[in-house]
């Protein structure tokens, strides 16, 4: 009897061990699960959206390997503690680039954290914004009304992040408005950006995009960090190939909430949504 116990505990074990060694390679090599913890990406990416980013997409580098982030217990394991050895050649196996107008996660150049942008310049464009236009080697992006993006003021999310408004200042469970857009990327893509206000991050200098890198952008483009602020003042500067992670193409579900097992919040109306 306590050898057919012995050997139930040792086939149990077995069937862990191999259940996350599928686990570690479905997420190296094919998928990996991101969930969205901001509104930077509003409103084709809301906060609370779940969805799996594809890795295959762009091929595989350093950052391809997972990495684990959990303050709470202390863990923080970057893509370069574990495949560290295969950084800085700028270089990926098996890899293809990305298209203008793809929504990417990548690793943040300096911090290594996980981001999630769009792709708006490629090696070497030139990118400029002018009172909140898009100029891509010198031509404007065509940008069209296309009416409001409202949610309810409030806390948001994990974090309890709050919704910037357009129609400030806006009180706790009141409309929080902002303008909606469509921008029309060259090479044919559309998408949403929502308006804010005007402020610095809408007009800047001319960056010309180097050799091997993506300038990067938030569809909510008043309240994104991204390729517009240099890395020395906390944005994300220009990214390399190889922070690459790979592209989202469609949201699992979504959770209005402040877990993603509250039930209750999902979003129905964005369960195996596509990301456009």
């Amino acid at each position: 009897m306590a050898g057919q116990t012995k050997n139930d505990t040792w086939e149990a074990i077995k069937t862990i061990v191999y259940a996350l060694l599928i686990a570690g390679v479905f997420r190296t090599l094919l998928f990996q699960p991101f969930w969205i913890p901001s509104g930077s990406m509003k409103d084709t990416l809301l906060i609370g959206d779940f969805l799996f980013v594809n890795k295959m997409s762009y091929g595989y580098s350093y950052a391809s390997c997972p990495s684990i982030y959990w303050p709470g217990l202390g863990i923080d394991i970057g893509a370069d503690d574990v495949c560290g050895i295969f950084d800085g050649e700028n270089s990926r196996l098996f890899g293809s680039e990305p298209d203008r107008g793809d929504v990417t996660v990548f690793r943040h150049p300096v911090t290594g954290r996980d981001f999630i942008k769009r792709v708006i310049g490629l090696p070497g464009d030139t990118v400029q914004l002018k009172d909140g236009i898009v100029h891509i080697n010198g031509t404007a992006v065509d940008v069209q009304p296309n009416g409001t993006f409202d949610e309810i003021t409030g806390p948001q999310g994990p974090q309890g992040l709050r919704p910037r408004c357009e129609n400030s200042p806006v009180g706790e469970g009141a409309l929080c408005t902002k303008s909606r857009y469509t921008e029309y990327l060259p090479g044919g893509k559309s998408h949403s950006i929502l308006n804010i206000g005007m402020q610095g991050s809408d007009r800047t200098p001319v960056y010309t995009v180097p050799q091997g890198h993506y300038f990067m952008m938030g569809d909510n483009r008043d309240n994104s960090s991204d390729s517009r602020m240099p890395q020395t003042v906390g944005g994300v500067g220009f990214v390399p190939y190889e922070n690459l992670v790979g592209r989202a193409d469609r949201i699992m579900f979504s959770s209005a909430g402040r877990s993603m097992f509250f039930f209750w919040t999902w979003r129905g109306d964005r369960f195996f949504k596509a990301v456009e």
